[in-house]
């Protein structure tokens, strides 16, 4: 019997194994998943902590008792891979329960180990980092436990931000810190502002170039020399690729620790796949090598994967066409969305930017609020490089229509001829889009 053995649940893990099960009803499929939880709403914990969402159990997404009787794979929570023999196809697996440690062979191996969060070298039972449910309950007992009514929030990637909205709304008294002016890296950084205006406009303290040198119990000092008491500390410093483990082994790495995948999410070993956080794969548009750590890449990697693994014919392979990064977050009353390659990246292209602020709708309509787009061009091609929108309603809207357009390979000119929905409630005769379109004609 064929045996596919995935490293990893959640987003991608978790969801290749259903895939695979859903064409191929014969191979044997197991999971070594290395914490307590196979698969939870990653994106909901900070609404989960926020009260929002109120129902813990709408953040576990299955079980493994339920992926065992409705589609015959077996599931091993706190059961760690820690090596990896290519050329015996073996996998080392500990059971962290018993510590244990024993081989177990594969036929297909797919790799989904994902991230861990960076931690501060600070030993203190008052900070936190959030990257799965574990350490959400954590942080909900200790809020519970310790009445928490005032918190530091280190970083300002999304979930900082959106664990900083969500303290704010649960009524905790919350400051902001980090260690640059570079804010929101997703987004060009003027157009973070409008955080700023929002943080500012709640009286929420925050400061830039901004970092922890001490933590004694409650007091944290900070390299300005500011000192501050409080009751709970949740840092948010960006990820690392769980790949230690993978060092020794044949697998090629990058030298971020991230795994090289081609466009069927093969590695350089065969029969050995990587999927979700962990991998290094390429734009759609501009083809070049990037790592983007959000979920809709790994659901699409996961259908991919399963679908050429249950061909006939491996001629027949169907291949990835790349990421886009098409990305938003709310922070208060605004969405921030981008699209494309990062604003960093732009400095390889010959490009040009347009930008359009106008109301999201008609005018006269009530409730009628600016959105800006803007978007960057290669001045040779046409071709849509980078977009970002912001706005309190519809930036999701226009980002994910540029996102299209990239997708179909309109040029910068083409967003003339977009047709877009039009009521008075919803958009205007020439939407902000089709702006776009049309400024780039004097460009």
């Amino acid at each position: 019997m064929n045996k596919i053995i995935v490293i990893g649940a959640v987003a991608g893990g978790a969801t290749v194994a259903s895939q695979i099960r859903r064409l191929d009803k014969e191979s044997e499929i197991v999971i070594y998943e290395k914490d307590r939880d196979m698969s939870f709403a990653n994106c909901g914990l900070p609404y989960y902590l926020g009260g929002i969402v109120n129902n813990r159990d709408l953040m576990l997404s299955a079980t493994p008792e339920q992926f065992n009787n409705k589609k015959d794979i077996t599931v091993k929570t706190y059961h760690e891979a820690i090596a990896l023999n290519a050329q015996d196809k073996t996998i080392s697996v500990k059971n962290h329960q018993t510590g244990d440690i024993f081989t177990d062979h594969y036929d297909q191996l797919i790799l989904s180990p994902g991230c861990r969060a960076r931690t501060l070298p600070f030993e203190s039972n008052r900070l936190f980092t959030l990257r799965n449910l574990e350490d959400t309950d954590r942080i909900e007992s200790f809020i519970e436990e310790q009445h928490v009514q005032k918190a530091l929030i280190i970083g300002t990637g999304y979930v900082s931000l959106e664990i900083l909205e969500n303290f704010y709304y649960r009524g905790i008294k919350t400051t902001l810190i980090h260690r640059s002016e570079q804010i929101n890296k997703s987004m060009d950084n003027d157009l973070n502002q409008v955080i700023f205006e929002e943080i500012k406009k709640r009286d929420i303290p925050f400061r830039l170039n901004e970092e922890i040198t001490n933590i004694n119990d409650k007091t944290v000092t900070f390299k300005s020399g500011h000192i501050e008491d409080f009751d709970i500390i949740i840092a948010g410093v960006g990820i690392e690729p769980n790949s230690d483990w993978l060092k020794t082994s044949s697998l090629k790495l990058n030298d971020k620790g991230y795994i090289p995948v081609n466009e069927y999410f093969e590695t350089n070993v065969n029969d050995v796949y990587a999927i979700g956080d962990i991998i290094e794969t390429f734009y759609r548009h501009t083809k070049k090598r990037t790592s983007i750590t959000l979920a809709w890449g790994a659901h699409r990697a996961a259908s991919l994967i399963a679908e050429n693994l249950s061909l006939d014919n491996p001629h027949d392979k169907v291949s990835f066409k790349g990421l886009l990064g098409t990305n938003i977050v709310r922070v208060f009353d605004y969405a921030l969305g981008s699209v494309g390659i990062s604003e960093s990246e732009l400095s390889d292209y010959n490009y040009t930017m347009i930008e359009q602020t106008q109301k999201q709708h008609a005018g006269y309509y009530p409730v009628a609020e600016p959105i800006t787009l803007r978007v960057y061009f290669e001045n040779e091609t046409r071709k849509i490089l980078r977009a970002c929108a912001i706005g309190k309603d519809g930036a999701d809207k226009r980002i994910d229509i540029i996102s299209t357009a990239i997708i179909g390979e309109l040029t910068v000119d083409d967003l003339r001829d977009v047709e877009i929905a039009y009521a008075p409630p919803f958009s205007s005769p020439k939407d902000i889009v089709n702006m776009i379109g049309y400024k780039a004609q004097s460009k």
